[in-house]
């Protein structure tokens, strides 16, 4: 097994010791374990942001035996067709995927045969089909899929179905092991290769993490250094991808942590390698400047791109393997703050040391002026009071005509929000929530904000 060299032992152990926590996965995992198994035998999936209201922005309620009716949460209403059909099979492969990984480190874990039977399953019922899917889609900003219809989404999937291989490679034999490793990941990875756009973005992040994890598993350091080292891989986009105070570039606070996702699924298989980029001067930063934006009530602000819901500070699956990592009091203090949502998964397999019992308080009192972010915080903790000022230098197509905006929050909430964004296939999101009117911001007429780049901005902090 590739993941977790040189820790299992301590992981086993602790499970052994934590049977709360087992029964718990076990519990989470059931539902998963009794799912019908529904593969795609034609690539039909088109993009889960399709899955969502065309009237009131809403994403629609998805239901594993209803591919066919999706239903608005709202008011009821029924749709059918594409392009909901297509995004209700985006939603399954990603479950497929999910349930590879989950289901896979159950059986590592306990030992239980139909876990590994059903990872077996998946993996082998879509190596069936996958050469043979269509490359497909016309998603804007997007390169195509097979699988799905983006590359984005194809590397996610994938990724997941590689760990869930890992975990039960040495169970299968050789023919089976031959028909998932090369008819399935292999040609994964020669899609993926091919379609890593030249561009620093997010997508990069993922296709480029999934491409290192292929690398691993399939045990090819071609890929590993397409991934690693070339020109838009991940460390070309740690290098160019970050503004002076660590923030990922594209602004949004959602986007910056789904990145990182993409680089820390990649070093948890790396650390300890050539190819970790752990000892850079990039992740800490990664890590610490999001937490100076975090607003009394624990979330962030709805800067740029941001879906209801998106805003929340949780992200444990990124802070456990931090504080594993580099023990930082200000790592532990995030997972203090959200012990009530416990992701007991990364906590089994990342805590392998208690969290400090002192406790610091993770919501910042004093203001921030971040000129490279292009982002000022002004904050009076006593009035409950926070302003904040974007003047950000653009970040492309997940960024928003906002310049210079306003936000005002008092005492429990917004005075005046930045509403973030719906899913990016529904009507309203270019129609409504990206333009300048939606926000509440400077001008000297009412038109559009340009896309601009802001060269700078004077301030006096005062009482």
């Amino acid at each position: 097994m590739k993941q977790f060299s040189g820790l299992w032992s301590d992981i086993a152990r602790r499970a052994a010791g934590n049977v709360e926590q087992i029964e718990r996965l076990v519990k989470d995992a059931q539902p998963i374990l009794e799912a019908a198994v529904r593969i795609p035998q034609t690539g039909i999936a088109s993009w889960n942001l399709y899955y969502f209201c065309p009237h009131h922005g809403v994403r629609l309620t998805w239901q594993a035996d209803s591919p066919h009716q999706h239903a608005c949460p709202v008011d009821g209403e029924t749709f059918s067709g594409e392009p909901w059909d297509g995004a209700w099979w985006r939603e399954m492969n990603g479950r497929n995927a999910s349930a590879c990984q989950q289901l896979g480190l159950l059986w590592r874990l306990t030992g239980e045969t139909p876990y590994r039977d059903k990872v077996r399953t998946l993996l082998m019922g879509y190596a069936d089909v996958y050469p043979d899917y269509k490359v497909h889609g016309d998603i804007p900003h997007n390169g195509p899929g097979k699988m799905n219809a983006q590359t984005l989404c194809e590397a996610n999937c994938i990724l997941d179905m590689a760990l869930g291989y890992d975990f039960i490679r040495d169970s299968l034999p050789p023919g089976e092991q031959q028909h998932i490793g090369e008819t399935l990941l292999r040609c994964a990875a020669t899609f993926l290769r091919a379609h890593r756009s030249p561009q620093i973005h997010n997508h990069e992040v993922k296709i480029s993490a999934a491409l290192g994890m292929l690398g691993f598993v399939l045990e090819d350091e071609s890929l590993l250094d397409f991934a690693v080292n070339q020109p838009y891989g991940l460390r070309w986009q740690l290098e160019h991808g970050l503004l002076a105070e660590g923030l990922w570039f594209e602004g949004s606070i959602h986007y910056h942590y789904y990145a990182l996702q993409g680089f820390f699924a990649f070093e948890k298989l790396a650390r300890g390698t050539r190819w970790s980029l752990l000892d850079g001067p990039w992740y800490p930063r990664m890590l610490s400047f999001p937490l100076s934006l975090v607003l009394p009530d624990g979330t962030f602000p709805r800067l740029n791109d941001c879906l209801a819901g998106q805003e929340k500070l949780y992200h444990r699956d990124l802070y456990e393997f931090a504080w594993f990592i580099w023990h930082d009091p200000l790592y532990a203090s995030v997972l203090q703050l959200t012990e009530d949502e416990a992701d007991w998964q990364e906590t089994l397999l990342w805590r392998d040391r208690a969290l400090p019992e002192t406790v610091i308080n993770p919501i910042p009192q004093r203001s921030i002026f971040a000129p490279g972010a292009g982002l000022t915080l002004w904050r009076r903790p006593q009035q409950q009071l926070a302003v904040l000022i974007k003047h950000s230098p653009w970040g492309g197509e997940h960024d928003h005509y906002d310049r210079l905006s306003l936000m005002l929050w008092q005492r429990n909430g917004w005075l005046l929000p930045d509403l973030g964004t719906t899913g990016y296939g529904a009507k309203m999101h270019y129609d409504y929530y990206k333009n300048s009117a939606t926000h509440k911001h400077a001008v000297r007429q009412p038109d559009q904000s340009a896309a601009c780049q802001h060269r700078g901005l004077r301030l006096a902090y005062g009482r």
